[in-house]
């Protein structure tokens, strides 16, 4: 046999360095994202704390058909190539169905896609459902270096396409775990439904939007649900902690939470805060008839109606009856 030619070996050299740096790459997160070095697996319990009460939330708080609530908890653990949900971006038809209805069939299969064709998702967990404003329910979920971002969604109920979640949370930090993650969830809107109170009909977003955060004063519009013009930033609607666990899951005990309940209805009374809701009323009607004797002035008067009752000392209700002198029309 000939030997190989010195463009020959080159050539091979080549080729074994072009498949060591695919093979090297196929293993790192897409962007440029920070590296995880850390021990492979880690176990982690989730706590999804509502905090949704008619304290901090009393606009337009659902107290029936149905009460203010939450979904079925829905996340997965994965690598910087997946994205469950994402500002400024539209929902997938998955997002959609379950911010809408609830529904997690699509979802689940986006996931399990994921995970299949591109090998981004590691694990789908889940939580079970609140059944008030103010609740708790938990789960566990593993990662690793690999897949070491969370994601999770929760529905707002009742609502148009409204969700609260987290987005590619990273639990590692270099080459270790991150022994507890608190993170304050705010509302978002899914951006396929223009709904503006909890109770809104549907009404499909032609074309849809993207997704987006909803604030005090955004949308701009005061039958909005969440329009607290008086509030620089909305307090927050719920909270997660993920907790590292170091023992078997079931030897794990949660940590102490400073909160009092009942069942999965807790209080959390040193910090829900008071959102001031000022009076609204509506516009005046039409001035009525001008009454009174011939020869003297009369009156005549207008009224209007109380359209939100305050709360949590916001500004009073002014006079909701106005006369004014006039000359009769039709004296007697």
């Amino acid at each position: 046999m000939d030997a190989p030619t010195p463009a020959a070996a080159q050539c091979r050299a080549l080729w074994a360095l072009l498949l060591a740096t695919l093979g090297s790459a196929a293993g790192q997160p897409l962007g440029g994202d920070p590296v995880c070095t850390a021990r492979p697996l880690a176990k982690y319990s989730l706590t999804f704390t509502g905090k949704w009460s008619q304290t901090a939330f009393p606009k337009q708080y659902p107290l029936f058909r149905p009460p203010a609530q939450w979904s079925s908890l829905l996340g997965a653990a994965h690598s910087s190539d997946y994205s469950m949900w994402r500002e400024s971006q539209y929902a997938s038809h998955g997002l959609r169905d379950f911010a809408e209805r609830g529904e997690a069939w699509v979802l689940m299969r986006e996931l399990q896609a994921a995970g299949e064709q591109l090998q981004s998702v590691h694990e789908v967990f889940s939580a079970p459902a609140v059944p008030s404003g103010t609740g708790q329910t938990s789960a566990e979920l593993e990662v690793h270096a690999r897949h070491s971002l969370v994601s999770f969604v929760v529905r707002i109920i009742p609502s148009p396409d409204w969700f609260v979640g987290v987005n590619s949370l990273d639990l590692c930090e270099g080459d270790r775990w991150r022994e507890r993650v608190t993170v304050d969830l705010y509302p978002h809107d899914a951006g396929t439904d223009s709904g503006f109170t909890f109770s809104s009909p549907n009404f499909a977003t032609i074309p849809q939007d993207t997704v987006t955060e909803i604030t005090s004063s955004s949308p701009s519009h005061p039958a909005n649900s969440f329009y607290y013009p008086r509030l620089k930033v909305l307090p927050p609607i719920a909270r997660v902690t993920l907790v590292r666990l170091r023992q078997s899951p079931r030897a794990f005990l949660p940590p102490a939470l400073d909160l009092v309940g009942r069942g999965n209805e807790i209080m959390d009374s040193l910090s829900v805060p008071e959102t001031p809701l000022d009076c609204e009323i509506s516009l005046w009607s039409s001035w009525g008839l001008c009454t009174g004797p011939c020869g003297k002035l009369g009156a005549k008067s207008r009224t209007r109606y109380v359209r939100v009752q305050p709360a949590n000392h916001g500004a009073p209700c002014p006079e909701l009856e106005e006369e004014a002198e006039c000359v009769p029309d039709n004296c007697v």
